[in-house]
């Protein structure tokens, strides 16, 4: 018999326990106490209300980015049962029973515990040592304003956590090409820089800018690699498609499944759908859908019709007329026809209804069978509360001279004849003639006799027209805007008295389900437009900031004050953490601008090796940090230091790489080098006893007195809260 020769299965493991233990330690220092204090902090005030739509599925649209990290507090919110019902109205309020505080605040916590082993990998794979990489993560470990950040219902930790996560993956995937490309693990990493660049993005759109920096630094590399004429063309085809395929397209298929969920998650109408369009709006289970539902679709001679706007923002309106006439003369002296007024209205009223009339006949019923309105027809405007005809004539509008006032025709006897005939243009039709839809269909008005169209100019008009906004008659423009665009909302054939006595039925062209007539990709496409449209007031805050004072931390955040005592919660960060960032970054500045003037006379200080090395950091953390830093400079909105959080990081990372380089590269005998590293073991120090100082106002798990608040008010511009007993 002939011996089967067993040969042993090997598997070998490398663990890095650095790397466990700062996971652990990190975990732990966001995640303890986690539930303290169960009462709403500071944003959570904002954050929760979407939770709670989510948990109750209603439609919202929030304009500070991306649905994503509403998702992922969300999903904590299901995970700890929660049912949505907790009104968030103050900062302070307690939360009751049902809301699970400690899962609200998990997946935010875990965030922010992650960034340490991420920084941590970030330097390793920079090709710097592991000593160093260490330094890296105890800085993020115990900087108190990452720790504070992450500890609530916020989404600034998330965004730091992708952020990382992006350009830790891009460098793995990049130092996997140079000994073993399009290997399993060369694809995994490239397929996981795109998913995170999708997260990263999804969470806010500052996001953007990362992923933007990231697409630079791999555009820059596929291009040397292009250079590479070892490769043959076909490798080097592969590895841009591979590249555009991971870091364009599947990102852009991710975004796109992160709204297909939340809009199929958000089913439900709510207070916001409003912004929507009336096609969107019926789509929604409840609200609009509940008045469109069963509509008649064509728009026939006796229709009774509200016309919404399709520009108006950031709330809807409607045309819309009243008993009112325009002043004799305005506020600059000029005339006006004195005609009854006609505005955009932006709340539902009996006043916004109109009666399609054929300009031939006298009847503003529909009759049997109804004659729909196509495009191109002749129709008259009736007012339904005042029986005055939609008119426009050569006078000017009372707030836009350059436009012609629009009115409800007042016949004085005079020389003012009526001109109160309008062609239906149907902007999005198909055909030349279509019909004109409930809903569906978008439509200009154009004035026969002038050749102006029905226009909302936007503007508010005074007292005497109840500050609502101006429409007028433009025959200026050439140029299509969506403020001469009207859409039909709601629809109701207009039946006489016999049809109503007798009960007749007309017979309906057809009806449609609304609710049914808007692709995802329509719906997509709208709530991008609003949520970049959609402006959040610029308002004053107490603890709001500019992004200058963001560096040296002139400022501070009290985000939690004890209802009784001197316990408190701030967002303040590790001061010499932030000035040794700042330090570093500008070291790293003059060591690379030294290093770049001798390398142009030819001398090469360092070796080539070192400098790529340096090269490549100052890309991903210089870069890093100014891509989540000055455009907010370029912001119209309240500004608060929370929003430094991701471009800190990043700062932090480049910190004990400049260290290394300087150990490394600059000091050149071993006294300077011994020097050097007790010098770091107290800086060290120092970090951590800071951390440890500033603890109480980073948990705030136990009162202070006065004069320990006192003391921990480092700079005048800090606001520490004393309560005075």
């Amino acid at each position: 018999m002939l011996e089967v020769l067993k040969l042993p299965i090997i598997l070998t493991v490398q663990v890095d326990l650095v790397l466990i233990i700062l996971t652990g330690l990190g975990i732990w220092s966001r995640l303890c106490g986690l539930s303290y204090p169960k009462a709403v902090v500071f944003d959570e005030v904002f954050y929760g209300q979407f939770v709670s739509l989510y948990m109750k599925q209603i439609f919202f649209i929030d304009d500070s980015g991306p649905p994503l990290g509403h998702m992922i507090l969300a999903l904590g919110a299901y995970f700890g049962g929660f049912d949505g019902n907790f009104v968030w109205n103050r900062i302070g309020a307690e939360y009751t029973g049902n809301v699970p505080v400690w899962h609200l605040r998990l997946l935010p916590a875990l965030a922010g515990a992650f960034c340490i082993p991420l920084a941590y990998q970030i330097v390793i794979e920079l090709q710097y040592s592991h000593l160093y990489a260490l330094i890296a993560g105890l800085l993020i470990m115990f900087e108190n304003s990452l720790i504070t950040q992450s500890r609530f219902m916020l989404l600034e930790s998330v965004l730091a956590c992708f952020a990382l996560l992006t350009v830790l993956s891009y460098l793995k995937f990049y130092n996997t090409q140079r000994h073993s490309p399009f290997s399993v693990s060369w694809w995994s990493w490239l397929f996981l820089t795109g998913v995170a660049c999708t997260l990263t993005v999804g969470v806010k759109y500052m996001g953007l800018f990362t992923y933007l920096l990231l697409l630079t630094i791999a555009g820059v590399h596929t291009w040397q690699l292009i250079g590479d004429t070892v490769l043959s063309n076909v490798t080097v085809i592969c590895h841009v498609l591979a590249r555009v395929f991971a870091l364009l397209i599947l990102p852009a298929v991710l975004y796109l499944g992160i709204f297909y969920i939340h809009l199929t998650l958000l089913y439900r109408s709510g207070p916001h759908d409003q912004i929507m369009s009336s096609t969107f709006q019926a789509s929604l289970e409840g609200g609009l859908a509940r008045v469109t539902q069963g509509q008649p679709l064509e728009i026939a001679y006796g229709s009774q019709i509200t016309l919404r706007n399709l520009w108006s923002k950031p709330v809807p309106c409607w045309l819309h007329s009243h008993k009112s006439n325009y002043p004799v003369r305005y506020e600059d002296g000029r005339g006006s026809s004195h005609q009854q007024q006609v505005t955009c209205y932006p709340f539902k009223d009996v006043n916004n209804w109109w009666i399609i009339k054929d300009p031939a006949k006298q009847e503003l019923v529909v009759s049997n069978p109804p004659r729909p309105v196509r495009h191109g027809d002749i129709v008259q405007l009736v007012h339904g509360m005042t029986a005055r005809y939609l008119n426009t004539h050569d006078v000017a509008a009372p707030m836009s001279p350059q436009s012609q006032e629009v009115s409800c025709y007042v016949d004085y006897n005079i020389s003012m004849p009526a001109q109160n005939l309008w062609r239906v243009e149907i902007v999005n039709r198909e055909s030349q003639s279509e019909g004109w839809k409930t809903i569906l269909s978008e439509v200009k008005f154009v004035h026969v006799n002038t050749s102006a169209v029905l226009k909302l100019s936007s503007t508010a008009l005074p007292d005497w027209g109840f500050r609502q906004l101006e429409i007028v008659g433009d025959k200026t423009s050439k140029v299509y805007h969506q403020n001469m665009v009207w859409n039909v909302e709601e629809h109701r054939y207009g039946k006489s008295e016999e049809q109503k006595e007798r009960e007749l039925e007309l017979q309906t062209p057809s009806q449609m389900d609304f609710s049914k007539n808007i692709s995802f990709m329509a719906k997509f496409l709208e709530l991008q437009m609003k949520m970049l449209m959609l402006k959040n007031e610029e308002t004053e805050h107490k603890y709001s900031s500019s992004p200058l004072e963001w560096i040296n931390m002139d400022t501070n955040i009290a985000y939690w004050l004890h209802p009784s005592s001197n316990a408190q919660i701030h967002l303040i960060g590790n001061a010499v953490t932030w000035s040794s960032a700042t330090i570093g970054i500008v070291a790293y500045a003059i060591l690379y601008l030294w290093y770049l003037l001798r390398r142009r006379r030819r001398i090469y200080s360092i070796s080539e090796d070192s400098w790529e090395r340096l090269v490549l950091a100052g890309a991903v953390c210089i870069g890093g940090w100014i891509v989540n830093y000055l455009p907010f400079f370029l912001m119209e909105k309240t500004l608060f230091l929370y929003h430094y959080v991701p471009a800190l990081t990043f700062k932090i990372i480049l910190l004990p790489i400049v260290l290394q380089h300087i150990h490394d590269e600059v000091l050149w005998s071993s006294v300077l080098r011994n020097t050097f590293n007790a010098l770091m073991v107290a800086w060290l120090s120092s970090v951590y006893m800071v951390y440890r100082t500033f603890s109480p106002l980073t948990y705030g798990v136990r009162p202070l007195l006065a004069s320990e608040l006192n003391a921990l008010r480092w700079k005048d511009n800090w606001d520490i809260l004393i309560r005075k007993r």
